[in-house]
């Protein structure tokens, strides 16, 4: 009966919530991890109380689990018997009552313009493997021009068609969390690497990203190609898809763009969680004074 509720709940966020799969893996291993730590004694959903989240708390701390791991777990749970109340008549939801540790305030990890130079060139720079397509740089070129471009999720860039690039009004049609859509203008680099992949790979319709046989480009495709330029490159430390879009972020309010502008771009729905690149920002021109200026240090 437990395994059904688990089931019944992640069948609800992904046919109504339309959660991607990414969250409703970790929702799952969440909520299974949890009651298989209380096996072969677990008393059930609605006979736990707070005190079994406290202790579970209490023993991921002192494994020294860093805060992000842990809310995402209590995310996962307090999701679970909001829906359990709402939808199967549990009295309460024992997990609000715990209180959490607040969240780390990590600042994002951006690349110099410099270092993202040298990473948009190292495709056309990278002899072409012999059993590969001719095409493939070049796709590998499109691909990180329209991660930096646009400020792309990697679910968004692999699920794009064809019929998504406005070229004559250099924008881009992006589907985004919650099935939000989004109008985002496309830099001409990245206009031009899409064309011309697009022309050596003959690709006319459908997905806009292929694989060497031909197929949808996967997530783990991208974080492959990814790990291979930065190896080749002088960058001193592993990037992400995410981090390419910190950069994007970053290096636009850095040239003066708007919060709003810059939000609307993200796709985020809250103002607030934009708001962190202003911190980068801050940062960067506190490190180029401190630099720079001849009496910084006195």
């Amino acid at each position: 009966m437990e395994d059904e509720l688990t089931d019944e709940f992640l069948r609800f966020m992904d046919v109504e919530r339309n959660a991607s799969p990414r969250t409703i893996d970790n929702y799952r291993s969440a909520i299974e991890g949890f009651r298989l730590r209380l096996e072969p004694d677990f008393p059930g959903w609605r006979d736990l109380t707070a005190d079994h989240f406290r202790l579970w708390l209490f023993e991921m701390t002192k494994a020294g689990l860093a805060r992000s791991t842990i809310r995402l777990r209590f995310a996962a749970l307090r999701s679970f018997y909001k829906f359990l109340v709402l939808r199967r008549g549990h009295p309460k939801s024992p997990v609000a009552e715990v209180e959490l540790p607040k969240p780390e305030k990590k600042l994002p990890v951006v690349l110099s313009t410099k270092q993202i130079d040298e990473l948009l060139a190292l495709p056309l720079q990278t002899p072409v493997a012999a059993n590969s397509p001719s095409w493939l740089p070049l796709r590998d070129t499109a691909i990180l021009e329209l991660f930096y471009s646009c400020g792309l999720r990697i679910s968004e860039l692999i699920s794009l068609e064809i019929r998504d690039i406005d070229f004559l009004g250099e924008s881009l049609r992006v589907v985004g969390k919650g099935s939000k859509e989004r109008m985002i203008p496309i830099g001409s680099p990245a206009l031009s690497a899409i064309q011309r992949y697009r022309r050596e790979a003959g690709i006319t319709q459908g997905a806009l990203f292929l694989s060497k046989r031909r197929t949808r480009i996967t997530q783990q495709s991208i974080d492959l190609l990814l790990k291979k330029y930065i190896r080749l490159s002088s960058i001193p430390f592993d990037i992400s898809p995410h981090k390419l879009r910190h950069s994007f972020a970053t290096h636009l309010l850095d040239a003066g763009a708007d919060l709003r502008s810059v939000q609307a771009m993200l796709g985020h729905s809250s103002l607030s969680t934009t708001q962190i690149y202003t911190h980068v920002t801050k940062e960067r021109m506190r490190d180029a004074y401190n630099d720079a200026h001849p009496r910084a240090g006195e």
